[in-house]
């Protein structure tokens, strides 16, 4: 008799176990419980009257070979230039014997990476260069203070109590209140004196102004096989239609290898019996509730919601889960005939509009985070690709706050003025259409109780057929990559019959995890 694997999610990590599951072995029978009706959580694609919205924007990077090997076979790379490239004249990677993005869907494209930081009207390289461009914009007077505040940030080390702390140790002081001091409490919501230093560690591992230095002059002389760090990379993978087609592509293949997928599915309660072992769990639908055993969970839920709906669970660690916090998001896609940004780079690009793909934002008259450019993610985002700009405006807040119970409509136009404001566009009136969407707990945070992670985690791991993976699932900012990473070894533990979880828990903690192959 086959044993039962029960799956919270259906997001990166969720759909990459099952998957394994079901083409490693003929031992499991695997359900899914998806909670919306759409695949791949926050990493989903929403296509909105044929144009398409990558909810956070998302590269396709890893220095894990394991995860690039399972994204090409999903989604095979490029054989042929795609449309923007052809008509552009520009280079990009191709793999002979790829498919062709001009004649089928199924295609990994290839695309430049360029973000930057829009502040007092003017664009800074992300991650901050010193190139000549930087000093002009920051100006003589300010790049002084820049370089004697980061030696002295290098000659006296703070101790890191804080995210502040961390920053202020690899940039100085003052490019952190130019440039990372604002932008973060807006996304967070909190100072950055009062957020654990381990979402840097997380996040920006390894990058600091001599990461840069070395970049810079690793390219000056073509020095080969140089250390990238994942924040300076230039080129990355991206699927045509958008990150949620991957995971489409990944659940319909499970469900043809006999997994099973059920949708509009909300996990309410998961089941824990006398001896500490999870038996199953119940789920509502259609205003239903229905119970289903199995042998093993792995869940992607929030870990808060998680140690809420289950049974026996001590008030200490129930209390920490809690008090865990998330930050939500709201993005609002904008079309408009026109971009006012004037492309000053040597990237060209269709209606010759700016190449990056999402700007930081670091105005703090708006509350704008960042925005999107979704032409130059993909050609295949964009219905009219020759004659419109289709762009994400994305907003960090709390569930239930003010920006968050906004109507869609005063969302919309709050997102429209502030355009104007910024000088993107010359009138509210340029607005051919827009489309609002909402995430839930895009975000977990590194504040409140999370200080007491440990503590929940450890007391998770004594139930043995219980497994957290994914962003949410480990309360972790984790980047798809590592998401996926938490998959494949929750995988080889239930096929091994491993109880013990530190490999899991720890992918996206050890510094060079992902630093070099």
């Amino acid at each position: 008799m086959k044993e039962k694997v029960l799956i919270i999610g259906a997001g990166p990590a969720g759909l990459t176990a099952a998957y394994e599951l079901m083409s490693k072995s003929d031992k499991y029978e695997v359900i899914v419980f998806e909670e919306s009706n759409q695949f791949g959580g926050i990493s989903r694609t929403v296509n909105y009257k044929g144009n398409r919205m990558d909810m956070g924007g998302h590269r396709f990077f890893s220095k894990v070979p394991e995860v690039n090997e399972w994204w090409k076979k999903m989604i095979p790379t490029q054989g042929a230039l795609p449309y923007d490239d052809v008509v552009l004249h520009r280079e990009s990677t191709i793999v002979e014997g790829g498919p062709d993005p001009e004649k089928t869907d199924r295609v990994m494209l290839r695309r430049n990476r360029l973000s930057r930081i829009f502040f007092k009207r003017k664009f800074f390289d992300y991650p901050v260069t010193l190139k000549m461009a930087t000093l002009k914009n920051m100006g003589f007077g300010t790049t002084i203070v820049v370089g004697c505040s980061y030696m002295k940030s290098a000659i006296f080390k703070r101790k890191e109590n804080s995210l502040e702390d961390f920053y202020i140790n690899r940039f100085g002081k003052k490019l952190y209140s130019m440039f990372f001091e604002n932008y973060t409490e807006n996304l967070w919501g909190r100072h950055p004196s009062e957020i654990s230093p381990e979402w840097g560690a997380q996040r920006v591992k390894g990058l600091s102004i001599m990461a840069i230095l070395g970049d810079i002059f690793g390219k000056a002389f073509n020095k080969k096989n140089r250390k990238v760090e994942t924040s300076l990379i230039e080129e990355f993978a991206y699927p045509k239609l958008g990150p949620g087609q991957l995971w489409e592509i990944t659940a319909d293949d499970f469900v043809k290898m006999g997994g099973k997928i059920i949708k509009n599915a909300k996990v309410v309660k998961v089941i824990k019996d006398e001896n500490n072992k999870m038996t199953g769990l119940a789920y509502e639908k259609d205003g239903e509730t229905i119970t289903v055993n199995g042998d093993y969970i792995i869940s992607s839920m929030p870990v808060k919601d998680l140690i809420e709906s289950m049974n026996d669970v001590p008030e200490k660690f129930r209390k920490i889960a809690t008090g865990l916090p998330y930050r939500d998001y709201m993005t609002v896609g904008v079309l408009i005939p026109h971009l006012n940004l004037k492309n000053e780079t040597k990237i060209k690009t269709i209606g010759n509009i700016v190449p990056d793909n999402w700007v930081y934002v670091h105005d703090r008259t708006v509350k704008m985070g960042r925005f999107q450019i979704y032409n130059n993610w993909s050609p295949y985002l964009v219905k009219n690709i020759e004659n419109t700009v289709w762009m994400g405006l994305e907003y960090f807040c709390n569930e239930g706050d003010e920006m968050w119970s906004m109507s869609d409509e005063e969302f919309g136009k709050m997102g429209i003025r502030e355009m104007v404001q910024m000088q993107l566009i010359d009138s509210e009136s340029d607005v051919l259409d827009f489309h609002v969407e909402r995430v839930k707990k895009a975000y977990p945070a590194y504040f409140d109780t999370y200080e007491h992670m440990d503590d929940l985690r450890n007391y998770i791991n004594t139930i043995p057929n219980l497994f957290c993976v994914g962003r949410n699932g480990q309360h972790r900012y984790n980047n798809i990559d590592h998401s996926m990473c938490t998959a494949f070894e929750t995988v080889k533990n239930i096929m091994g019959g491993v109880t013990a979880k530190d490999n899991i828990w720890n992918v996206n903690t050890e510094k060079e995890y992902h630093e070099s192959k």
